[in-house]
């Protein structure tokens, strides 16, 4: 009997005890299954090696109390990011390094049992109507499945698990993410309520640096939250977390990002915290920028902070109101303040590239000033990335700040 063999006999001798459970006892579990293996040894003459029961017995108490051959990447602290390209193929990112696991699943039937076991969770659905979904495990880490003919060679699990060993900024400036100054800018930026932008490409740590800017948000303010997956992670009292949702089996029900920031303006919101800006909502994320609603925290993948503004302009055209370019550029202008750039660099780092503030409209485009900018010294292949950052002068509003209490030293700004 090989071990495949002995999961199919156990798996099939004691499902009926997970039945109902809303969580799994997994020692519970483990002891009726050796006591299975044992009376079989006894009654069936099987020859089961003792090394073979502890893996077969582990792998399906992974299967029941957890979620397969992904639960100790899951647990492992050291372990960024998961992707499963297929049954037989989990990659993992650790360190900002990709690399291929020996951890597989048993069958493609295994993979979609976990698969389901994930989605149905969220009351979202996989299937050949909708062969695809984002949904979010109970511990925060987000996940996008794909399954066939979607995804050609198979289905394909990916997890950006939540960054369990980040729980403060000081964890970012100390892993080098940013410096002290510009955490003490940033904090300045939350006491003022500034419209803060969070740019960057998938991965580099945007969300991340949302949630640990997020404690500095008085606690007296009413937040409003949007997001597509569960995300954002914020311990404030008064706070509204609104979820999209996709449409039924018959193509109805669907609530978007666009009508919950719609109807998150009638909440009476000290601040909206937008999970990501990707599509038509850009035109009412902006409008509501210039609407008096100050604190305004959004999420956008943009490879630089000139990108995110064209990205958001592109997007807002898409809302199809016929508006001029440059009414929606000076709507930008006016109602966003800051734009914080990150990214993924050729060592696996994950930096904050840019603090860029927006200062004006010149020639018809709007004229950027960087606060903060990381500079690459050199690249030498073992020791990884050598840069610094540095300040490059105060922002406009400095004086502002002043007179609206929230006090920053000049030192902040100077090399």
């Amino acid at each position: 009997m090989d071990i495949l063999e002995l999961k199919r006999l156990l798996r099939k001798e004691t499902s009926y005890l997970i039945d109902g459970w809303d969580q799994v006892d997994r020692d519970y579990l483990a002891t009726r299954m050796i006591n299975l293996i044992e009376s079989w040894k006894n009654t069936k003459s099987y020859q089961i090696d003792p090394e073979m029961v502890n893996m077969a017995v582990k792998s399906l108490c992974d299967d029941f109390a957890g979620y397969g051959p992904l639960q100790d990447l899951l647990l492992d602290p050291y372990v960024t990011e998961i992707m499963a390209n297929g049954p037989y193929k989990i990659y993992i990112e650790s360190n900002g390094q990709k690399m291929l696991t020996s951890a597989t699943f048993d069958s493609v039937d295994h993979m979609r049992y976990i698969i389901d076991k994930m989605v149905s969770a969220t009351g979202r659905r996989v299937d050949n109507e909708s062969p695809c979904a984002d949904v979010s495990l109970s511990d925060g880490s987000r996940v996008n499945i794909t399954i066939p003919p979607l995804s050609v060679d198979g289905a394909s699990i990916t997890i950006r698990k939540l960054a369990g060993s980040i729980q403060s900024l000081h964890d970012i400036v100390n892993l080098g993410t940013l410096d002290a100054r510009m955490a003490e800018f940033l904090i300045a930026c939350m006491h003022g309520k500034l419209n803060i932008l969070f740019a960057g490409a998938t991965g580099t740590g945007k969300t991340t640096t949302l949630n640990v800017l997020s404690p500095y948000i008085e606690e007296g303010e009413r937040i409003i939250t949007i997001e597509d997956t569960l995300e954002l992670n914020m311990g404030q009292g008064n706070i509204v977390r609104l979820l999209t949702r996709p449409a039924d089996l018959e193509g109805k029900g669907y609530i978007g990002t666009r009508y919950l920031f719609t109807n998150a303006l009638r909440m009476r919101p000290s601040r909206i915290v937008l999970g990501e800006v990707r599509g038509v909502e850009a035109l009412d994320y902006i409008q509501a920028l210039n609407s008096g609603h100050r604190g305004t925290l959004a999420v956008l993948h943009a490879s630089t902070p000139r990108d995110a503004i064209t990205r958001l302009e592109t997007m807002a055209l898409y809302a199809g109101l016929n508006l001029p370019s440059w009414s929606i550029r000076k709507q930008i202008e006016s109602g966003l303040n800051l734009i914080v750039q990150h990214e993924q660099l050729m060592d696996g780092t994950r930096k904050i590239t840019y603090i860029t503030e927006l200062v004006g409209i010149q020639n018809d485009e709007i004229v950027l000033k960087d606060i903060y900018r990381y500079e690459l010294d050199e690249h030498d292949g073992i020791a990884g990335i050598k840069g610094r950052f540095i300040a490059l002068g105060p922002p406009t509003f400095f004086s502002k700040f002043s007179k609206q209490g929230v006090h920053m030293d000049d030192a902040l700004f100077k090399e």
